[in-house]
């Protein structure tokens, strides 16, 4: 019994840091939702701290790309970097970094007077 619950957690491991090194490479190709979307299935169905570390540098890597990104319409850059930051805060709620660019966006949205995407 104790031989196959140590190899049930090292096949997990396993098949997560597989899926990391397979969502990393979606990132690097800038196939941001597919790449994040794997993660989250595999977060799903068993959060492991290292999944956890994926899907917030995933999704930190999405938003500041549309951040930075001028060729992408204010309306769709905004937007998209937005609800990739809310995510960062979702698994990591003090992330300095996305607490202060949702609040630099979300000014931005204030100063225009335009409702603040949800």
């Amino acid at each position: 019994m104790r031989t196959i619950l140590l190899l049930l957690a090292l096949t997990t491991g396993l098949f997560a840091a597989d899926t990391i090194a397979e969502a990393k490479k979606k990132i690097a190709e800038k196939k941001f939702d597919e790449g994040i979307t794997q993660l989250e299935v595999a977060y799903k169905a068993k959060p492991t701290p290292a999944l956890k570390t994926a899907l917030i540098d995933a999704n930190m890597s999405k938003a500041d790309e549309f951040m930075a990104n001028d060729s992408v319409p204010p309306r769709v850059k905004y937007t998209t970097a937005l609800k990739a930051y809310r995510e960062v805060l979702k698994y990591d709620p003090q992330n300095k970094k996305a607490k202060s660019n949702v609040d630099t966006i979300e000014g931005i949205y204030k100063s225009m007077g335009r409702p603040i995407p949800q």
